[in-house]
């Protein structure tokens, strides 16, 4: 069985910071999943936000590009996603998502980002 938990939302006043932890737990080999951070705004599709490879090669979503930053440190089994300059459009409940094409695919229950004043 294996166990993605997120941690590290809240809330935060437009131009903040937060930084996002997932740690994976179970029958995983976590360095050979892709990693991912995905969100899910009030009334909207889940979306990508950042993704994380294998290799450590990263891509985000043109809406957060520059201000997010996804890593990996694989001897924690743990992926991060540090969120910068934090807009009201970035509120939504984030999760995080290990991929291994193919073979496996598994979620995080979520934590709850709010950007408001």
């Amino acid at each position: 069985q294996v166990q993605l938990v997120e941690s590290g939302g809240g809330l935060v006043q437009p131009g903040g910071s937060l930084r996002l932890s997932c740690a994976a737990s179970g029958s995983i080999r976590f360095n050979i999943y892709t990693m991912a951070w995905y969100r899910q705004a009030p009334g909207k599709q889940r979306e990508l936000v950042a993704i994380i490879t294998v290799g450590g090669l990263t891509n985000s979503a043109d809406s957060v590009k520059g201000r997010f930053t996804i890593s990996r440190d694989n001897a924690k089994n743990t992926v991060y996603l540090q969120m910068n300059s934090l807009k009201p459009e970035d509120t939504g409940v984030y999760y995080c998502n290990a991929n291994r094409a193919g073979q496996a695919n598994y979620w995080g229950q979520g934590t709850q980002v709010t950007v408001s004043s």
